[in-house]
C-alpha cells in the first residue's frame, strides 16, 4: 500500500511569533518520503524538530509579522511499526483529562454499556456514539469536551473521538486520541480517532466511520486533543487564514471491516 498525503497552511502572524506545527507523520514509519517548507513572507525559516513518544513536532520561533506559509508533503509505503504500550499506558488514558471528562459521563457510561467489554464494548460505544451524535462541520467550539458534545448531540471528528474516550475511561479501558491523515475521508481535513487498549493492543475506533481505518496515517498521539493539534501558538499572534489537506492511497481505497479490530501503525 502506498499513502500520499499533504498539508498546506497559511497564517497571518504578528511577530515575535513562536509555533509548534504537528503535521508530520509519526515516528513509527521509518524514512518516509517526505518534505516540509515553513516561510514568511516567502523567506525560509529555521526549524526543530521535537518527538514526544511518536508524535513529531516542528517548533519555530522568532517569527516577525507577515504571511507565514506550511507546505508538508509525504508518500508512505507499506507499514510501519505498531505502537506497543508501555507501562504507564493504563494509567495514564485511563484518567479524566481537558476535552475527555470521564468522571462526568461514568453514570451515563454505566446505565448504557453495563455487563460489556472487550470487543464488544468497543462495539457498542462506537454504534452509540455514531447513532447519538450528528456529524455537522463548524457545529462545535474549540473548548467543548465530550459532556458538552453529549448535551448538544451533535459535532465534528474530535468531538466524537472525545465522547468515545470519555466513556471508555468510564468503564476502566484506556483510550485516547489520534489525530491521522484518512484517505477516504469526505470532507478531506486532518482526522481524529480514538484509540482503546484491548487485548494488549491498540484499537482505532471511529464513530464517524467516515474513512477505512485500515488506510489511516498516525501523525501526533495524546490524552485528547489538546496533546495533539496540529498548529499551536506558544506566544505572540497567529490568525489561520487557509488550510488543504489531502490524502489518496494506491492501488485503490480498500472498504473497512467492521467485525475486525484495526490497529493503527
Amino acid at each position: 500500500m502506498r499513502r500520499t498525503v499533504t498539508a498546506h497552511l497559511e497564517a497571518t502572524t504578528t511577530g515575535p511569533t513562536s509555533i509548534v506545527a504537528c503535521l508530520a507523520v509519526a515516528s513509527t514509519f521509518p524514512n518516509p518520503d517526505e518534505r516540509l517548507s515553513i516561510t514568511l513572507d516567502g523567506e525560509p525559516l529555521a526549524w526543530t524538530e521535537l518527538v514526544e513518544g511518536s508524535s513529531r513536532l516542528h517548533r519555530v520561533d522568532g517569527i516577525g509579522s507577515g504571511r507565514l506559509v506550511i507546505d508538508y508533503e509525504a508518500t508512505v509505503e507499506g507499514e510501519g511499526e505498531v505502537v506497543v504500550p508501555v507501562d504507564l499506558d493504563p494509567i495514564t488514558f485511563t484518567r479524566p483529562s481537558r476535552y475527555a471528562d470521564s468522571d462526568t459521563l461514568a453514570a451515563t457510561a454505566l446505565a448504557t454499556f453495563a455487563g460489556l467489554s472487550g470487543k464488544e464494548l468497543l462495539d457498542a460505544v462506537s454504534s452509540w456514539v455514531g447513532q447519538q451524535l450528528e456529524y455537522v462541520s463548524g457545529s462545535s467550539r474549540p473548548t467543548d469536551g465530550a459532556t458538552n458534545t453529549y448535551l448538544l448531540r451533535q459535532g465534528v471528528c474530535r468531538d466524537f473521538a472525545h465522547l468515545v474516550i470519555a466513556l471508555l475511561r468510564a468503564l476502566g479501558v484506556p483510550a485516547r486520541l489520534v489525530s491521522v491523515y484518512a484517505p477516504g475521508l469526505d470532507p478531506m481535513d486532518f482526522h481524529a480517532v480514538a484509540e482503546a487498549l484491548v487485548e494488549g493492543q491498540w484499537c482505532v475506533v471511529d464513530a464517524t466511520a467516515l474513512a477505512p481505518r485500515s488506510t489511516m496515517l498516525r501523525i501526533a498521539t495524546g490524552r485528547d486533543a489538546s496533546d495533539t493539534s496540529f498548529l499551536t501558538t506558544l506566544s505572540g499572534g497567529l490568525v489561520l487564514d487557509a488550510l488543504e489537506v489531502t490524502a489518496v492511497v494506491d492501488p485503490e481505497l480498500p472498504g473497512d471491516d467492521m467485525d475486525a479490530l484495526v490497529s493503527l501503525v
